[in-house]
Parts: structure tokens; C-alpha cells; sequence
């Protein structure tokens, strides 16, 4: 079992205490950064009151990134495994045209 490690992330100005895997600290560590300066960058860029519509303008963008990288993985997915099969008849076509 992975070492459990106890701790502290700062986020849009609250601190979070946590309880995580050691292998996700640094995971979790550059999240929390990403979120904070997405916050400071929401917060200059529009006359935002509270915190929590920025937080959920955060969330949204994060979410919408993350969304469209899965879409873009499938596409890709998809792609590659067209052409495989397109090189794989190609193959056995040309392996079929040298036995004859």
C-alpha cells in the first residue's frame, strides 16, 4: 500500500487539508497552482464579486479542457486505428499478390 502523506493546499485564498498518496502530491500541488492563477487571471480580467462564480468559471474551464482533450484522444484513436487497418489490408494484399 502506498505511504499516505497529510497535506495542505492553498486555493483562491482558503486552505484545503488533505490525505493523499505520496504519488499524487505533486499532481495535486501543480493543480492547485493552475487554479489559483486561472482565479487571479478570472479576477483581472472580469469585475467578479464572489468567489465562487470564479471558482465556478474555473471549474468550467478546467472541465471543458478535459472534455476536449478526450474528445481529441478519440479522434486520434480513431485515426490511427483506420490507418492500421488500412496498412494491414495493404499488407495482406501484397502478401496475397507475391504467393500467387
Amino acid at each position: 500500500m502506498s505511504e499516505q502523506l497529510k497535506i495542505k493546499l492553498s486555493i483562491a485564498n482558503r486552505v484545503y487539508p488533505l490525505t493523499i498518496a505520496a504519488s499524487q502530491e505533486e499532481g495535486l500541488r501543480i493543480a492547485a497552482q493552475k487554479i489559483d492563477a486561472t482565479v487571479k487571471k478570472f479576477e483581472q480580467s472580469y469585475s467578479v464579486q464572489d468567489k465562487q462564480d470564479v471558482l465556478a468559471m474555473c471549474a468550467l474551464q478546467f472541465a471543458a479542457e478535459s472534455e476536449q482533450t478526450k474528445i481529441n484522444k478519440n479522434s486520434l484513436s480513431n485515426a490511427l486505428e483506420q490507418r492500421l487497418v488500412d496498412l494491414n489490408q495493404r499488407l495482406e494484399q501484397h502478401l496475397d499478390a507475391d504467393v500467387l
